[in-house]
Order: structure tokens, then C-alpha cells, then sequence
């Protein structure tokens, strides 16, 4: 059992992981930030169109849920990505009433391109870590997507 002034194996491994998600976040959102200027697309509506593209159709009062705004603002994010051809609205099959959103090819290929850099940075970071850093983050991360599931 550790001291007070030691951490535990995983407790280490947990900061390390910690300083790996830090570094490596403002990378990331400083690239993200300019492809998204580029794009003319704020985070906010990127992080819908990421969560569309792998929900694939959400009617806009989940959308409104899952960005935890009102319904009002969630329809001014879809419009905006409406408009530049990421997003498209479509009617459900079962009900005319109700207005269905998915993600477009323009859309996917946008966030597939934007994820692919990202795995690209994140597989560079981990070359330039030491071999036993590396692999406390994917032994810190594996454990707590086991805890998540």
C-alpha cells in the first residue's frame, strides 16, 4: 500500500494519462479550430454534426436534448448546416409530422477527415511518449471504457 506522499501504479498511470489528454486536446483544438474557421462551422455545430454522423437520424427534439439547448436554438444550429450542405431534413416514414435530420456525404466526409487527423495526431503523440507512458494511457483508457460500458 502506498504512503501518503506516494501515488498508487494507477494513480500515476491516471496522470500521466491526464497530462497525454491535455497536451494533446490543445493540439488537437487549435486544428480543429482552424479547420473550422475554414468551414465557416462553430464547435457547437461540429459536435452535433460528429454525434449525427454516428447516430446516423435524430428528430430535432433530440437534437434539442443532446446539445441541451431549447428546440428553437438546436433548429438555428441545423439550419446553419443545412444551408452549407452538411445536414439535410427529411420526414419520418411513419409520421409526415415529424421533421428528421441526418448527416449528408459532404457532412460525413467533413467529420471522417477532421476524426482521421485527429487519430493521426493522437498516434503521433504516443510515438513521441516513452514506450511505458504509452502504454499506462491505453491500459488507463481501456479500464475506463470497461467502467463506462
Amino acid at each position: 500500500m502506498p504512503t501518503s506522499n506516494q501515488a498508487s501504479p494507477q494513480s500515476q498511470d491516471h496522470a500521466k494519462l491526464a497530462d497525454f489528454i491535455l497536451f494533446s486536446q490543445r493540439e488537437f483544438l487549435l486544428n480543429l479550430s482552424r479547420e473550422l474557421n475554414r468551414e465557416n462551422i462553430s464547435f457547437a455545430q461540429f459536435f452535433l454534426l460528429s454525434y449525427l454522423a454516428t447516430a446516423r437520424e435524430l428528430t430535432m427534439t433530440d437534437i434539442a436534448r443532446k446539445m441541451a439547448h431549447s428546440t428553437a436554438a438546436a433548429t438555428g444550429l441545423v439550419d446553419r448546416l443545412e444551408k452549407l450542405g452538411y445536414m439535410e431534413r427529411t420526414h419520418a416514414i411513419d409520421d409526415r409530422r415529424k421533421v428528421m435530420v441526418r448527416v449528408t456525404s459532404k457532412g460525413l466526409d467533413l467529420v471522417n477527415r477532421l476524426r482521421d487527423e485527429l487519430q493521426n495526431q493522437i498516434a503521433e503523440a504516443m510515438t513521441e511518449s516513452s514506450a511505458s507512458d504509452a502504454e499506462a494511457f491505453l491500459t488507463s483508457y481501456r479500464g475506463s471504457a470497461t467502467a463506462a460500458a
